[in-house]
């Protein structure tokens, strides 16, 4: 009896009801990439180099292709659905794979214009903030670097869309999709003024506690000085709570209220404001500094520029 000869199935018949790849025209998703940054179809068009009816009939086929809206208006921009901001850490990485393997795609950083934004939170600003400038000012002129000094409640979502590229912080970023690096440990001290009339030997915590503290205010997001006051009891010792580190010191060496600062920052401020600086008798007396980024942004070659040139400016 002849052998009868069974047709392999083909991947098509395989992938049945599921939309092809070759049937999708890619240079679509460089039109979402650029609308996605900018929100806004004529900044969009011009960053292309296309019309913007081009960038809008191009918007068109990608609603169709993903069967949503993608964008809607808001004020005088568009405003990203969810799906679309789904989409945009997938789509971004795919293009800068692609982008990193073109020839000629290198970043040359002393011609680049490229803008960079960064959150070095305070009271890390303080020291960082001018290093990092200067340094991108000498080796990269042309560059731009536009700088913030405090997390809130959307920073994830500000990384992982890439409307903030690093953050320099004491908090570390849990989530798998982040990358935080270690840049170095600060020490922490209790800071009095040197006419306190208390303050001078040896503390214990229940001591410390017993002071009037000055602190960061506990109800800004991630406040520096909110893991010394985690219980009602600790909080109890706040007399004051200011919007930054510098405005608590200063309140410090004009009371006697007592507070906790880095080292460092400390003792830029001993002399002037008559401060004196002692131990911290507490379990938590450092903190790790670290640089975060989301992973998505990790291919492109600007971004692996600077992630190495903070690296090396701020680890000590």
């Amino acid at each position: 009896m002849p052998e009868v000869k069974k047709d392999k199935p083909n991947a098509g018949a395989l992938e049945a009801g599921k939309p092809q790849l070759r049937m999708v025209d890619l240079n679509l998703l460089t039109v979402f990439d650029a609308v996605m940054q900018e929100q806004n179809i004529t900044r969009a068009a011009h960053a292309l180099g296309m019309s913007q009816p081009a960038v809008s009939n191009a918007v068109a086929r990608l609603k169709v292709m993903f069967n949503d809206e993608l964008f809607v208006r808001y004020g005088r921009g568009i405003q990203p659905t969810a799906r679309a901001y789904q989409l945009f850490g997938s789509i971004r990485q795919a293009l800068q794979l692609v982008q990193n393997e073109l020839p000629g795609s290198g970043f040359e950083p002393a011609s680049s214009e490229r803008v960079f934004h960064l959150c070095v939170c305070s009271p890390l600003d303080n020291i960082l903030t001018s290093m990092i400038y200067n340094r991108v000012e000498e080796i990269a002129p042309n560059i731009q670097v536009v700088f913030k000094s405090a997390l809130n409640q959307n920073t994830e979502h500000q990384l992982r869309y890439q409307e903030t590229e690093f953050v320099i912080s004491y908090e570390e970023f849990r989530r798998p999709e982040f990358t935080s690096v270690p840049l170095f440990k600060d020490e922490m001290v209790l800071v009095a003024s040197r006419k306190h009339p208390r303050i001078g030997g040896s503390l214990t915590e229940s001591t410390l506690y017993r002071e009037q503290h000055a602190v960061v205010s506990l109800e800004r997001f991630a406040s520096f000085s909110q893991p010394w006051y985690d219980t009602p009891d600790k909080q109890s010792c706040i007399a004051y709570q200011g919007m930054a580190l510098i405005s608590v010191l200063n309140v410090v060496s004009q009371t006697h209220l007592v507070a906790i600062a880095p080292r460092w920052l400390a003792e830029e401020f001993t002399g002037s404001l008559d401060l004196q600086l002692l131990p911290l008798p507490l379990k938590l007396n450092s903190r790790t500094c670290y640089l975060s980024w989301h992973d998505a942004a990790g291919r492109d070659k600007g971004h692996q520029w600077m992630e190495e040139l903070l690296i090396s400016v701020c680890k000590r």
